[in-house]
This record gives structure tokens, C-alpha cells and sequence, in this order.
């Protein structure tokens, strides 16, 4: 993938890039792959929003990918590689040889005609899936399984990947994109290789309708607020937060406040991404 840059035709266009798509080669989804996909703005069941900031943007549908890569011994050709709008990542449109057709994330390296293949005894090349126990040390993975048999939940965005570091006993320790390293058991399963769709991080949107069409509605400042609004508005003027510390608009603390609760899986995190404090 590469980026284009408009020329500053307009404000709006001055300083904006965008992706070139040359790696796409096919225009339309495949039908018996797609979902309707209904919008929610942020709400839950109940109508209340959970998510502020959402709603509008350009209608999607939504692509059924394979991210459990079950279909162990089966080979399957690369048939195309194709955009989604429901993630930064690109997938590609496989066609098995059993006649089933499914899409998986496109890794770097990953190109039309290419056979791949899943279980235990697939040759180690991008798009393929393993076990991590017969995956070789060092070896750039994603798409990771975090519990057997659930599908990979880890290390799915454009451009990412963890390195398996080196296996211990039932488990297999992995450096995140982020710069954690955590324990995975070795049965989970992994894709080898490198998300593809690198360069999306630098990519500038230029504009607010841009972001508007990505499903994001404008965040309002606290201190632009009034007092029953948020604890940082009113004031004559411009006023500092004051009181004993920042707050969200629920009066929780804010900024650097930590709110994580402890899950099950933070005892296979070996050390966490970031400062420790």
C-alpha cells in the first residue's frame, strides 16, 4: 500500500492523505460473505448510550471473517484481496478446495494465486495458521488465539504484529505490538506473518467530514460546559479545572486515573506495556 497526497485544492484538501489502494482487486464483496449491518450510535439494548461520540457515517456491511481458521488439512487459493469498512486491516477472499469460501486478514506477502493452509502441519509463510507450539521461535504472528478453539482476538490491526519470543512448557511467551509480553497457551492458534495495510497510520484525514464519515460525532470540552453539565464548566471566562483533580463528566477521576479491572487472563501478563508505575 502507498499514500497519496491531494493537492491543496481547498483547506480541507491541504495537508490530506489517503491510501492509493493498488493492493485491491476486487471491487465487490462476495455476496454469501456479507450482512446487513445496523447502525446503534453508541446505545446498547436498552437505547442508553455506553459509547459517547458515535452515530451517522456512511452505510457499511458487514464481512463475515474467519478468525478461527478451523478448516485444519484443507488447502485454500488466495482468490482476492479486498477492502473492509469495518476495520483498518485488508482481508482477502479465499475459495478451499472442499468449495467453501471464506475471508481471513490479508498479511503482508500474502498475493493472489497463493495456497494456504491450517493445523499443525502447515509450512510456516504469512497467512498460514498453526498451533504456537509449532511455530519457531521469533516468528511474527497475529490474528492470536487468546482461549482454544475461541478465534483470534489479539493483534487483528493494520500493520501489527507480535513475535513469539520463546516457548515454556504448556505455554508460549509473546512480545505484543504494544510492548507487552504475555504467556498464550500453545495450543491457541496464530497466523504467521504481518498484518498488511501498513501504512494506514500515516495517513492524515485532512478534514472533520472525513471523521464524520467514519461514524464520529465532534467531542465538546468540559470547561465549554456548564456546571450541571460537566464538573469543569462555568466560570466567568476561561477557568482552570480547579478542585482536586480532572473529572470526567460523571465526577471520576480522569486522566492517568487507573480504571482496568482485573480479568482472569492478567496473570498470564509476564510485563505490562508502557511506564510501570
Amino acid at each position: 500500500m502507498a499514500i497519496k497526497v491531494f493537492r491543496p485544492t481547498s483547506p480541507g484538501r491541504r495537508g490530506m492523505s489517503g491510501a492509493t489502494f493498488e493492493e485491491i482487486t476486487k471491487d465487490r464483496p462476495e455476496k454469501s460473505l456479507v450482512a446487513p449491518l445496523k447502525k446503534r450510535g453508541g446505545r446498547n439494548n436498552r437505547g442508553k448510550i455506553t459509547v459517547r461520540h458515535r452515530g451517522g457515517g456512511a452505510k457499511r456491511k458487514l464481512r463475515a471473517v474467519d478468525f478461527k481458521r478451523d478448516k485444519n488439512g484443507v488447502p485454500g487459493r488466495v482468490a482476492a484481496i479486498e477492502y473492509d469498512p469495518n476495520r483498518s486491516a485488508r482481508i482477502a477472499l479465499i475459495y478451499y478446495a472442499d468449495g467453501d469460501k471464506r475471508y481471513i486478514l490479508a498479511p503482508v506477502g500474502l498475493n493472489i494465486g497463493d495456497t494456504i493452509l491450517s493445523g499443525p502441519d502447515a509450512e510456516v509463510r504469512p497467512g498460514n495458521a498453526l498451533p504456537l507450539k509449532t511455530i519457531p521461535s521469533g516468528t511474527l504472528v497475529h490474528n492470536i488465539e487468546m482461549e482454544k478453539g475461541k478465534g483470534g482476538q489479539m493483534v487483528r490491526s493494520a500493520g501489527a504484529a507480535a513475535q513469539l519470543m520463546v516457548k515454556e512448557g504448556e505455554y508460549a511467551l509473546l512480545r505484543m505490538p504494544s510492548g507487552e509480553m504475555r504467556r498464550v497457551r500453545g495450543d491457541c492458534m496464530a497466523t504467521i506473518g504481518q498484518v498488511g495495510n501498513v501504512d494506514r497510520q500515516n495517513i492524515a484525514l485532512g478534514k472533520a467530514g472525513r471523521k464524520r464519515l467514519m461514524g464520529w460525532r465532534p467531542t465538546v470540552r468540559g470547561s465549554a460546559m456548564t456546571p450541571r453539565d460537566h464538573p469543569h464548566g462555568g466560570g466567568e471566562g476561561r477557568s482552570p479545572i480547579g478542585l482536586p483533580g480532572p473529572k470526567t463528566p460523571w465526577g471520576k477521576p480522569a486522566l492517568g486515573y487507573r480504571t482496568r479491572k482485573p480479568k482472569a487472563s492478567d496473570k498470564l501478563i509476564v510485563k505490562r506495556r508502557g511506564k510501570q508505575r
